[in-house]
């Protein structure tokens, strides 16, 4: 939308000056006859980009792809294709349309925060010989995103994820990571509780972690991400009366939440328990709308195929 306003206020003091001309000759009609058509079809691009965009929300990858013009240079446009092409699986073309959205505007710390998850899935992709190359890119890319906007609690989580999992010579630590958390807790408490009790478990301070995650779940109660984290962690722990107590209240909380069938479907194939009521909440998951912040819908029938071979 930001874009969109620049564009028309630069039309607005182009219009003006073009108005003048026309009062001192007709030379100028064309010109800005044509002028005003483009100016028209402002609200027909951005009315095709927001209905790609719902559709990206909604996981239609292709569909959406297939309405946005891969020859645009705008940054809006460049990034959602950009996003598209991530969530098919296709990160080389991924990585090139965040770019160019990144590169028309380099001030823009989403831009960048994607940029490198991007490289990030490049790394993992790619062979030994290319992968710490980009893994690299990714590192550069999300300390760019963070020194662009602080704030930004994505590009952060995105940020100590690297620096936890990465090994030192690739920029990751375990320090840096501790550093990024703090800062995650002053701009989101309930995400700084997750990442200390992420910081935990790397530790092997499973209580104290779990300590973590029961605050990150009672600072936003009306979150199920929140209790879902700490459902799986416990489940993990070998805690299966807990974790189906937190699953339960997740269920109460939010009741049609796809996620919450999901988390709870995978810890019981997992534990090979109950794998009738699995089967059942990953049909009922697979027929269900999702969104972008949900599981893929391919690992719900990767997971159906294991109940069946069971």
């Amino acid at each position: 939308m930001r874009i969109l306003l620049r564009v028309r206020l630069n039309f607005d003091r182009i219009g003006l000056q073009l108005r003048e001309r026309i009062a001192l000759g007709s030379g100028f009609r064309v010109a800005a006859s044509l002028l005003f058509l483009w100016a028209g079809s402002l609200p027909l691009f951005s009315e095709t980009l927001d209905k790609a965009e719902e559709l990206y929300k909604h996981t239609n990858y292709e569909e959406s792809l297939a309405l946005l013009d891969t020859s645009s240079t705008d940054p809006q446009t460049t990034f959602l294709i950009g996003r598209d092409y991530f969530m098919l699986g296709e990160f080389k073309n991924a990585t090139e349309f965040i770019q160019k959205a990144a590169t028309a505007e380099p001030n823009n710390s989403d831009y960048m925060d994607w940029l490198g998850r991007a490289y990030g899935k490049r790394a993992e992709t790619s062979n030994p010989l290319s992968a710490p190359k980009f893994a690299s890119k990714a590192r550069q890319a999300f300390e760019s995103s963070v020194a662009l906007d602080s704030r930004n609690t994505e590009a952060l989580s995105d940020l100590f994820d690297y620096y936890l999992e990465a090994p030192g010579f690739l920029g990751g630590g375990y320090e840096k990571a501790r550093a990024v958390a703090q800062k995650i807790a002053r701009v989101d408490p309930a995400e700084g509780y997750f990442a200390k009790a992420q910081l935990e478990q790397k530790a092997k301070e499973f209580e104290t972690a779990e300590q973590h995650l029961r605050k990150a779940a009672a600072l936003a109660p009306h979150q199920v991400g929140r209790l879902v984290d700490l459902a799986k962690f416990l489940a993990n722990e070998g805690k299966t009366r807990e974790s189906d107590a937190v699953f339960l209240e997740a269920q109460k909380v939010d009741p049609n939440a796809p996620k919450v069938w999901f988390a709870r479907a995978d810890v019981l194939v997992k534990q090979k328990r109950n794998l009738e009521e699995a089967k059942n909440l990953l049909q009922k998951y697979i027929h269900a709308p999702i969104t972008v912040d949900d599981p893929p819908k391919e690992r719900a029938l990767r997971l159906l195929k294991q109940v069946d071979g069971v």
